[in-house]
């Protein structure tokens, strides 16, 4: 089987639910799982998790927290136009003496703005 090395979402990118009960809703993310292609939502799609007693814990009870989504029901949200978009991947070349480097960061399809604040350092870096 052929595993996912990456996702079109990363943490703490905001992205919107494309479909199921809580369809439109927008949340961060709070992790990724590429090779079962799924991401943790925070507020969205809560699930009770019942706790069995322990010295940490001498009550038990019930704790709230994110499940899984697939990542195929999430878009991203473009921090520049702050519509629902698909990235893609801008390369940038940098003189640095005799050396060339290269950037790579994700871009909005939609505007070409950068989609996060950590690609928006990789747009505007200087030598």
């Amino acid at each position: 089987m052929l595993v996912k090395k990456y996702l079109h979402v990363r943490k703490d990118d905001e992205v919107m639910l494309l479909s199921g009960d809580e369809k439109g809703k927008k949340g961060r993310v709070l992790r990724t799982s590429p090779e079962k292609n799924h991401v943790f939502v925070e507020g969205v799609n809560y699930i009770w998790k019942h706790l069995r007693r322990s010295q940490q814990n001498p009550q038990g009870g019930r704790i709230q927290k994110e499940a899984a989504l697939d990542a195929a029901k999430v878009a991203l949200i473009c921090q520049g136009c702050g519509e629902t978009t698909r990235v893609k991947s801008v390369e940038r070349a940098e003189k640095r003496g005799e050396k060339t480097v290269k950037f790579r960061y994700r871009a909005c399809k939609k505007c070409g703005a950068p989609v996060s604040a950590k690609d928006k350092q990789y747009a505007e870096k200087k030598a």
